[in-house]
């Protein structure tokens, strides 16, 4: 989730005016009916289907990757998936 100072600078809205829209969202209080198809599930992270891959790896070298994640405040997947971008772009 994005943080309101983040909203504020990209779409150029200020805390009071999130906190205005967000008040009958949050009541439960949004009448009439919606726009456009309706699709359930979370929405897609880069535009296109992922499909699952996986390895096994020692608990030491999950723990360093974890780490070198958390320093450039990425999750492991976002880490793995820049380090195999970052390789295939020199390939």
């Amino acid at each position: 989730m994005r943080s309101a100072e983040e909203l504020e600078s990209r779409f150029n809205i200020t805390s009071q005016d999130i906190e205005r829209l967000s008040a009958p969202w949050e009541a439960g209080e949004v009448v009439g009916e919606p726009r456009g198809e309706i699709i359930v599930g979370r929405p897609l992270k880069f535009g296109t289907e992922l499909r699952p891959i996986s390895f096994k790896e020692t608990s030491l070298k999950i723990s360093a990757i974890d780490r070198r994640a958390a320093s450039l405040g990425m999750k492991r997947s976002d880490y793995l998936r820049w380090v195999v971008d970052k390789d295939l772009g020199t390939a």
